[in-house]
């Protein structure tokens, strides 16, 4: 097989080729490698590829198979993205500020990639702590969005975005604490999944995963490679599992359109992402499906709620930092602010969470699902933002994700969709929320969407 078709076939048909023996574990992982070594040097999405031991563990996955092992990820070559820890390699969480002692164990949801049998060929780069919706670091440099170099694959798992995106990996891990899985995707053309609250196991830090917000998924090339991941990591799969949930027919649902914004956030939503909802809308229509525009209600706290929780997540992950003097001077300015987000207000916003639930969750009790924009623009230029004061970023990063950190406070799954290109060739992409824990509805909406209107067979021009 071609490796460049074997490269962006993407998680579940690489496992099925594994499985039946018409490539190697070998094969598919040495693939992923080699376009690494190639393109990554541009690209910059690994900040660590382990090389070595991938193509030892493709070995061993090939063993395995002859000897009958079935193990639904074996032999897919995975990315982590580095915030998340994996056995003998240091968690740089984007600066050379973190302890880089190498870790002595995977991450939970490393470990149980492992024991389905996926390869880990690398971490993925991140901003510094995390903060941004564009890779960029002084610590290790600038990932690029694999569609157009002079731009950022998106933040903060941009590395995972990219690395997704240009075939260097099946699959790749996220974290998602205000659309930090789904802007990613939304910029570099892929699937992603923000599950619901602690679906998936994520290490909570020393902030309690930003208060809450904070969850981890998939960055994917197809709707059927996130279901088979989740499927792999999540503790508590509905009955049949997500894979089958994404290979079903959804049958005809209700689905509200809303394209209002929080209450708060200045930011205008383009011309070209509000005709992507749009189209969607006219696609969901034509597949059958109930379609109304209705708009959330926000209320008026909820942007609040999200900016308290994630301003002291930072301040209490970066007072942790055992070099404070190798980080960013912005980085710094994001952790004395976010010190001054006292206890009590963050008491008060996390005791709010189950009421601005509910507010945003009526919408639910006339639709089954949410349709919403992705990012309010394009990607950002790659340092577009560099040399820029922390209020100047704060402000123009919330306003390009507008639509995302509110599902972050509430816990409602979500996930990220392409939807064509724009008039510069860049990814566009839209949102679907879905009912609390109900992952399963909104990965058979896409699958559907994505059979509609296929993505996956266009690449980037690497």
């Amino acid at each position: 097989m071609d490796p460049t078709d074997l490269a962006f076939s993407g998680a579940a048909e690489q496992a099925r080729l594994i499985a039946s023996g018409v490539v190697s574990a070998r094969e598919v992982v040495d693939a992923a490698l080699r376009r690494i070594e190639r393109l990554d040097p541009v690209l910059n999405a690994f900040r660590v590829v382990l090389s070595e031991r991938a193509l030892a563990e493709a070995q061993q996955a090939d063993a395995r198979r002859r000897a009958g092992d079935a193990r639904p990820l074996l032999g897919v070559p995975v990315a982590i993205k580095d915030d998340t820890d994996v056995a003998g390699v240091p968690t740089a969480r984007g600066t050379a500020a973190s302890d880089l002692t190498p870790r002595d164990r995977d991450a939970e949801v490393v470990r149980r990639l492992r024991a389905a049998g996926a390869v880990v060929v690398g971490k993925t780069n991140v901003p510094e702590l995390m903060m941004w919706p564009f890779s960029e670091s002084v610590s290790f440099g600038a990932a690029r969005n694999p569609w157009a170099l002079d731009r950022t694959p998106g933040g903060s798992s941009g590395g995972s975005g990219a690395a997704v995106a240009a075939g260097l990996c099946g699959v790749a891990l996220g974290t998602d604490g205000a659309g930090s899985v789904r802007t990613p995707a939304a910029f570099c053309g892929v699937f992603g999944l923000k599950p619901a609250r602690g679906r998936v196991p994520v290490d909570p830090g020393v902030s309690a995963g930003w208060h809450g917000l904070n969850v981890a998924g998939p960055l994917a090339r197809t709707v059927a490679d996130a279901a088979l991941f989740l499927d792999a990591v999540a503790g508590d799969a509905p009955e049949g599992g997500f894979a089958a949930a994404a290979a079903r027919a959804p049958g005809r649902l209700r689905v509200a359109v809303s394209t209002n914004m929080p209450r708060g956030i200045v930011a205008r939503l383009g011309a070209e992402q509000r005709a992507a909802v749009e189209e969607t809308s006219a696609l969901l229509r034509s597949l059958g499906h109930e379609v109304v525009e209705r708009d959330v209600d926000y209320g008026a706290a909820s942007a609040m709620n999200v900016l308290a929780r994630y301003l002291r997540g930072v301040h209490d992950e970066g007072a942790a930092f055992p070099h404070p003097e190798r980080l960013e001077p912005r980085t710094r300015a994001m952790i004395r602010r976010g010190g001054l987000v006292p206890r009590a207000a963050l008491a008060r916003a996390r005791a709010a969470e189950a009421g601005l639930a509910a507010r945003i969750g009526a919408v639910f009790a006339t639709a089954d699902v949410l349709l919403l924009p992705g990012p309010s623009g394009p990607p950002f230029r790659v340092g577009q933002l560099a040399g820029r004061g922390a209020t100047a970023t704060l402000n123009t990063a919330a306003a390009k994700v507008a639509y995302y950190g509110v599902f972050n406070a509430t816990g409602h799954p979500a996930c990220s969709l392409p939807a064509g290109f724009d008039r510069d060739g860049l990814p566009l992409a839209v949102q679907l929320a879905g009912r609390p824990r109900d992952e399963a509805t909104l990965l058979s909406l896409a699958a559907q969407i994505e059979q509609a209107r296929p993505w996956a067979d266009r690449r980037p021009p690497l």
